[in-house]
């Protein structure tokens, strides 16, 4: 994988296999692949081993690496299913955690529950893992800030590694609500002992190629709207802040191997508005799609909101707020140089064309 500026020299610093979890998923599996073109020897849990279809892609980066792998089962919220796969290892990127903004139907269960008790078994087999030296946690820019309109409390007018989210709650916002309880209590875990230390990263909205086709992340519904003429009508003005996926990977990678890491990390390399993004897919893809060209008022952003399965709280919060985040910490501690946000965003949207997820005859002519 091209790496953007120098990377630091990363090499095994003999903490035996490295273990990930949540092996299969969309970041995780840009994590596997960089560690195992390392030669590490990699345990990557899974809900399902034998299950082919969601790991044959792990297994064939396996194939033609130097690394070696094996799989684990796991299940996010089965005390002591960890111990297993943790044994003898030295590093553990805990990257599992649901991801959903939308469309869930008991967000305490689905969401605030397995970010925050997995996180809490993952620790405490961390714990009672002699062998263990850091953990990486994934969390997000979630974590960080609940809505765009709280950037208006910050005395610099950005968000940095300092801030966190306030004001998500079970009702609000619960993923980012349980992203914030989970990294709250990684951190107060990791206080309780100096054996091994924590090392955070919050990546904003993570775009770009996914390694498995079964990838299904809320980045792929966004960019499949933006094509399918969901929002050909218009859209809120309303902004993201935007890492590539291939970026996140390599900072979860330096995170883990550079001695000096520590700390949050802020990982987002520009912000756009949903129109910026439609505006970079435009100047790409032409007019064979019917991407947006036009925001529409506040007020009408909100009186549609549920039609699009979004709360309207989060449209008054939101929308018509910009943001804006400080990423020089990832910059400096961890020597990371980021992807522009169209390179992102162009290369997510042609993988989901070559898959056939979306196509100029199914968006010119599909209803929004």
């Amino acid at each position: 994988m091209e790496t953007r500026g120098s990377r630091p020299e990363l090499r095994d610093p003999g903490v035996g296999p490295v273990l990930v979890t949540g092996g299969n998923g969309y970041i995780a599996s840009w994590v596997v692949k960089l560690l195992l073109d390392l030669g590490f020897s990699v345990h990557a849990t899974v809900r399902d081993p034998a299950d082919r279809a969601k790991t044959g892609h792990l297994l064939s980066m396996a194939a033609e690496s130097p690394g070696n792998l094996t799989l684990f089962q796991a299940d996010l919220l089965e005390s002591g299913g960890f111990d297993r796969a943790m044994a003898n290892c030295g590093l553990v990127f805990h990257t599992a955690s649901p991801v959903a903004i939308r469309g869930v139907a008991d967000p305490v269960r689905e969401l605030v529950e397995p970010a925050f008790r997995g996180t809490r078994n993952v620790l405490e087999t961390a714990d009672r893992t002699p062998s263990v030296r850091r953990v990486v946690l994934t969390s997000s820019v979630s974590a960080v800030y609940g809505d765009a309109v709280d950037m208006r409390r910050t005395a610099a007018g950005r968000f940095d590694e300092s801030h966190w989210n306030e004001t998500s709650s079970e009702r609000h916002l619960p993923y980012s609500h349980g992203k914030t309880a989970a990294e709250r209590l990684a951190w107060e875990i990791a206080g309780t002992q100096d054996r091994w230390d924590l090392v955070v990263v919050n990546p904003g909205l993570v775009l770009g190629p996914a390694l498995s086709p079964h990838a299904n992340p809320e980045s792929v519904r966004l960019m499949r709207e933006l094509g399918n003429g969901h929002y050909r009508f218009g859209v809120a003005k309303f902004e993201f802040g935007i890492v590539d996926v291939r970026d996140v990977a390599e900072a979860h990678l330096r995170a883990g191997l550079v001695p000096e890491a520590s700390g949050r990390h802020i990982l987002v390399s520009e912000t756009l508005s949903h129109l910026g993004i439609a505006r970079v897919l435009r100047k790409r893809f032409g007019a064979r799609f019917p991407f947006p060209r036009f925001t529409f008022p506040k007020f009408v952003a909100t009186l549609f909101a549920p039609l699009h399965g979004v709360p309207r709280g989060l449209v008054r919060r939101n929308v018509g707020y910009p943001l804006s985040f400080d990423n020089r910490y990832a910059q400096s501690d961890l020597g990371m140089t980021f992807r522009p946000a169209a390179e992102a965003i162009v290369d997510h949207f042609q993988q989901l064309l070559d898959d056939g997820l979306v196509n100029p005859a199914r968006g010119s002519s599909r209803r929004p």
